[in-house]
């Protein structure tokens, strides 16, 4: 593939000026260097990419690209990984939020990355998905889907502003675990056990560790603890009482629940690709995003 063959989508959180100014840079600069760069239609900034040089594509029918730089916080890569899933596009994101653990570049390296891409110097890592889908029980009008979706980072169940807890019960594999008093329950990811799940109290998962969380939130029951489950693994999710319970796929995706709905989620087929340009390894990344207190650690004295 030539240079002038060669096509990067941008994604831009446009309510925030350093990822707008950003963006721009990255248009021009990925031009100079004879690579085409397309847009959605509402992330054009008002025509400011168009003008630095970018082709502007209708959002239902976006072209294939390389890569999908995206220019925001967490949010903004959820986003475009909403717009090109299953379309084998990796996403590198250019941190513009408050933790930005889906980013892979801070905003002071634009010109590193821009040229590590024109260079092909990155390589694509390959995240599992979660794919849900929402079954209606006996009793009512059909036992078909009625609604489904997929989550990169999770999939959460969870009670509505009604100050009463949420009846679940929750089976693996097709086996009866355990019923829970709760606020609701994350089924998440190892790419989103930072996220949601890590602030309920689930554990931190490497994103090469292909396994998935189920956790608990604010559970009154004996056994409540998080647990890590198999990439094979199903989850099924009952609603056995409610007084309005909600799910959610990434926070973006929704659907209301009623009693005797089942919710099952697993692997989707189709895992979400990221760019890599940095070899730092995800316990660094770890440190850095959380200011983990490290100072005086022997690193320096050899390998234990």
């Amino acid at each position: 593939m030539s240079t002038t063959d060669r096509s990067i989508f941008i994604v831009v959180h446009g309510g925030r000026a350093e990822a707008r100014q950003l963006a721009i840079d990255a248009v021009v600069q990925l031009r100079q260097l004879g690579i085409k760069v397309t847009v959605g239609e509402s992330d054009d900034l008002d025509g400011a990419l168009s003008q630095a040089g970018a082709l502007v594509f209708p959002a239902d029918c976006l072209p294939d690209a390389e890569l999908a730089l995206v220019f925001g916080g967490d949010g903004t890569v959820l986003r475009a990984a909403e717009a090109v899933h299953g379309r084998g596009i990796p996403l590198l994101g250019f941190n513009l939020g408050h933790v930005g653990f889906l980013a892979e570049a801070e905003t002071d390296h634009l010109e590193h990355v821009v040229q590590a891409i024109a260079n092909r110097e990155y390589h694509v890592e390959s995240r599992m998905a979660l794919s849900v889908n929402v079954q209606r029980a006996d009793g009512h009008p059909t036992s078909e889907d009625v609604w489904s979706s997929w989550a990169l980072n999770e999939v959460s169940v969870e009670r509505s502003s009604e100050p009463r807890v949420l009846e679940i019960g929750v089976c693996i594999d097709g086996e009866p675990l355990s019923r829970y008093g709760c606020d609701g329950i994350v089924c998440a990811s190892a790419t989103g056990s930072t996220a949601y799940a890590f602030s309920s109290g689930g554990p931190v998962i490497w994103p090469q560790v292909e396994a998935f969380s189920v956790v608990p939130v604010s559970a009154h029951a004996l056994f409540s603890r998080p647990l890590i489950v198999a990439p094979t693994s199903s989850i099924t999710i009952e609603i056995l009482s409610s007084h309005g319970a909600y799910l959610w796929a990434d926070g973006r995706r929704g659907t209301a629940l009623a009693v005797g709905d089942l919710v099952a989620v697993h692997r989707h087929p189709a895992p979400v690709q990221f760019a890599r340009v940095h070899a730092a390894p995800f316990t660094r990344r770890l440190v850095a995003k959380f200011q983990l207190p490290v100072a005086g650690w022997r690193e320096q004295r050899g390998s234990l």
